[in-house]
């Protein structure tokens, strides 16, 4: 199957706007703070969610708008969370009601969405004052404003869209998405928004990305904290006129590649842009006895504050690697257990069967001072395997983190 990345984002399918502006909620001027997606059309929706038990009241208000499998548009917001408040149902609901009635849709066709400080009272007369603006910068190149407006901490755009073909019919399907810190989910994400122009039943939809999350980001880690709004959504307005996709079979598995392709992409950029990070990590855990034990152990070592700094130093560390792989959890036998670092600086082997080797250092110190570093773990048992991604821990997640509300 052929995927080709393509331009365009959110907006690369057909039928989808999309744009982002600052209308003040937060105090910078130069930030974009809400961001709007329309479909031309209604789609089929899912979504998942964070399982954090204190959860975003726009999450619940979601949750409740795609329970029919249907909406049309997406309206988020960044600087409040809208989260522990007291209105915030009633807040996020009226964003939804404000927004509606400017698309001319109704307000339960709308998902919202917000990120930001939680337990901050959330005023909505800019949102209010700023949605005329919004729907009237909608357009099909709105991608990029819309991936600022929901930013954070963020320090890059995130966004990517993959082009595919389904029955004869070309469909496209694109991302964008938020996160550098409070990154590590259990069965949801970050703030991610896909749209995609190919018919997939809402069942289908659900069953894919319910799969996807699996193996792409709940198996993202930057700092070991769950957020309380973590949300994925994907809308489809079956735009490109494949037939509609209502059961497994090849067009199903046509569309999880392509979703993967972005889905992964994703993972990558958020693994990338980590608070104060320097490196990207990508820990491949292959040779495991089921995919489970791959999964457990290759996220364990990107969680691992040590494996983390040691990647910040550009210490070739291997035994904090093999520690992680320890009490994962995982079966493992770690007399099998071999580490390799891989980076654009070339290869070294540094392990083999639960051992150290002679390496040379400073070739070590070269791979792993690049930006993107693969910490390549072989277990010899089997051959399931597993990719997790994650990033250094550097001074600046602490200064980062200690004064992110002030």
């Amino acid at each position: 199957m052929e995927i080709k990345t393509v331009p365009g984002g959110v907006c690369a399918a057909k039928g989808f706007t999309a744009s982002g502006i600052h209308c003040g909620i937060r105090k910078n001027k130069q930030k974009r703070d809400l961001s709007l997606i329309k479909s031309d059309v209604p789609a089929t929706a899912a979504a998942v969610y964070t399982q954090n038990l204190v959860k975003g009241a726009p999450l619940t208000v979601t949750k409740h708008h795609i329970e029919n499998g249907t909406a049309q548009a997406i309206i988020c917001n960044s600087g409040n969370a809208n989260t522990c408040n007291a209105d915030g149902i009633e807040v996020a609901e009226r964003m939804c009601e404000l927004a509606g009635s400017a698309l001319g849709i109704s307000p339960d066709d709308m998902i919202v969405a917000s990120t930001g400080v939680i337990g901050k009272p959330m005023d909505v007369t800019p949102i209010a004052e700023g949605i005329p603006a919004l729907v009237a910068a909608l357009s099909e190149s709105g991608s990029g404003d819309a991936a600022e407006g929901i930013m954070t901490t963020d320090t890059k755009k995130k966004e990517v869209a993959v082009e595919f073909s389904i029955g004869g019919k070309t469909c496209r399907i694109g991302g964008i998405a938020k996160g550098s810190g409070m990154i590590h989910p259990n069965l949801a994400t970050m703030l991610v928004f896909i749209t995609c122009d190919a018919a997939v039943s809402a069942e289908m939809l659900q069953k894919a990305l319910s799969t996807d999350i699996k193996s792409t980001f709940n198996m993202v880690s930057i700092d070991g904290d769950t957020s309380t709004n973590d949300m994925v959504v994907v809308m489809c307005n079956g735009l490109a006129g494949n037939a509609p996709i209502v059961d497994e079979g090849e067009d199903f598995e046509r569309f999880m590649c392509a979703l993967n392709a972005v889905t992964v992409s994703l993972c990558r950029m958020i693994a990338g842009d980590g608070e104060g990070c320097t490196r990207m990590i990508e820990c491949t855990v292959t040779g495991a006895r089921d995919e489970t034990n791959a999964k457990i152990a290759a996220k364990s070592v990107v969680c691992s504050s040590l494996v983390k700094s040691m990647i910040f130093g550009a210490d070739a560390n291997f035994g904090r690697v093999f520690c992680a792989v320890g009490y994962s959890g995982a079966d493992v036998d770690v007399t099998k257990m071999g580490v390799s670092f891989k980076s654009a600086a070339g290869e070294i082997e540094v392990a083999k069967d639960g051992h150290s080797l002679d390496f040379d250092e400073d070739k070590a110190k070269s791979v792993l001072s690049e930006g993107e570093i693969t910490i390549a773990v072989t277990l010899g048992d089997g051959d399931a395997e597993a990719t997790a991604y994650g990033c250094d821990l550097t001074y600046d997640y602490v200064k980062i983190n200690a004064d992110y509300r002030t």
